[in-house]
């Protein structure tokens, strides 16, 4: 029997990336590939990434993080997902502040003087090729030799690239709204650069102070928010001088502050969270899977 059925959890989201919750300190057990892409299902919770709570693992953290994408892949990092999960322990515990493990490494949350607002320390970005990582070597990934389309007038070119726990390809244009992105997104995160396939976004500078981002993510598909992507499209865009380390993110679902602090290289996004409903997944779901 999988071990999600008849399980609680808890419906969330971040800006409109939809966040499913279950905690599985209580009696940890496995999730397989099968059992994400299962609850997911439109008759079970569906949502852009899964959170699963573990009992903590290493000495002075909150909890350990298992991270599911909808198609059933893992993901090393989820911003949005990690606030969710932050407010749900914020309140469990009356802590302000956590720090969860994750296959990524450490995040560290704190309690926003708003309710519902936190933030989280996505740690550094990662540029060198082989971490991202990407097939072939790139001296400078700030700008790789990536395009879509016909080669004299491309339809998309030369993104930056570079990891927030999870492979990022940005691509600078001036309306993010002006491409097909569910029809380009699948082709370039499956492309053969990207080993581990990438989060693919299209990124707008409006000024020194301000992004516009929309994310095809890797195994979850068009996202109302990405927030390792709007964290990605920060850096990317400090890194080529074109805004500032401390920035807005607007993302079709909302903003988001994002700072890449200087005195660590750290980056640390802040924003909101809501809450859904509450529910226990139907044993049926998993009926095939067993």
């Amino acid at each position: 029997m999988s071990a999600l059925a008849g399980h609680a959890f808890v419906k969330m989201n971040g800006l409109g990336n939809e966040i499913v919750v279950v905690d599985m300190r209580a009696k940890p057990a496995a999730i397989t590939a099968d059992d994400a892409r299962a609850a997911a299902a439109p008759q079970g919770a569906p949502y852009d990434q899964m959170m699963a709570l573990y009992p903590p693992r290493t000495p002075g953290t909150d909890a350990y993080v298992r991270i599911y994408n909808s198609d059933g892949s893992a993901a090393g990092a989820c911003g949005n997902g990690t606030r969710c999960i932050a407010e749900l322990l914020f309140r469990e515990t009356a802590k302000d502040a956590l720090t969860f493990e994750t296959p990524a490494g450490l995040l560290n949350c704190w309690r926003g003087a708003q309710p519902l607002v936190s933030t989280v320390d996505m740690g550094k970005p990662r540029f060198a090729w082989d971490q991202i990582p990407l097939a072939e070597e790139f001296a400078d990934t700030r700008c790789i030799e990536l395009q879509i389309g016909p080669i004299d007038k491309p339809i998309l070119h030369s993104p930056s690239a570079l990891s927030m726990g999870n492979p990022h390809a940005i691509f600078w244009v001036d309306d993010v709204n002006a491409y097909d992105l569910a029809k380009i997104g699948p082709l370039l995160e499956n492309h053969p650069i990207f080993p581990e396939r990438a989060n693919i976004s299209l990124c707008a500078v409006q000024s020194k102070e301000h992004i516009v981002v929309r994310t095809w993510e890797r195994g979850a598909g068009l996202t109302k928010a990405c927030g390792s992507a709007a964290c990605a499209a920060a850096v990317a865009a400090a890194r080529l001088r074109k805004a500032d380390r401390k920035v807005t993110v607007t993302l079709p679902g909302g903003d988001l502050a994002i700072e890449w602090r200087e005195s660590d290289d750290h980056v640390l996004m802040t924003g909101p969270v809501a809450f859904e409903f509450e529910g226990r997944f139907d044993p049926a779901l998993f009926a095939a899977v067993a």
